[in-house]
């Protein structure tokens, strides 16, 4: 069983920065193992994917996230963080992390495949 614990949400002001931080569980298992994704959701709206690593590295960002987001993963500090910058009102949501153990190492945001998730931490974009 993995624990999954986000941190780092904030109010910020549009075109200004920020990093949220996803801490795995202490407990014994292979972090490199695992696949991460970022997900949010605004108030009103399904969640959606925002980035997703793979256990080989690999990534993939929504196409409202290229360009701006990037994610990134220690495996020695089972933490994923999601830097994002020249943030958007549109940006505003709870973004939550989710791992899983693939088969194959990929960068997917197919929220179907996701065992683990967290709580959740709130961005806020204020104009």
């Amino acid at each position: 069983q993995i624990h999954l614990v986000e941190s780092g949400g904030a109010s910020v002001q549009a075109g200004g920065s920020l990093r949220v931080s996803c801490e795995g569980s202490r407990n014994r298992y292979r972090y490199s193992e695992y696949s991460v994704g970022w997900f949010r959701q605004a108030p009103g709206k399904e969640r959606e994917g925002a980035a997703a690593i793979g256990c080989d590295g690999s990534t993939t960002y929504a196409e409202a996230a290229k360009g701006r987001f990037t994610i990134s993963k220690d495996n020695s500090r089972k933490i994923v963080f999601l830097e994002m910058n020249d943030l958007e009102s549109a940006d505003t949501a709870m973004y939550y992390c989710a791992a899983y153990r693939p088969l194959v190492c990929r960068a997917t945001m197919s929220q179907a495949e996701f065992r683990y998730w967290g709580q959740g931490t709130q961005v806020t974009i204020s104009a």
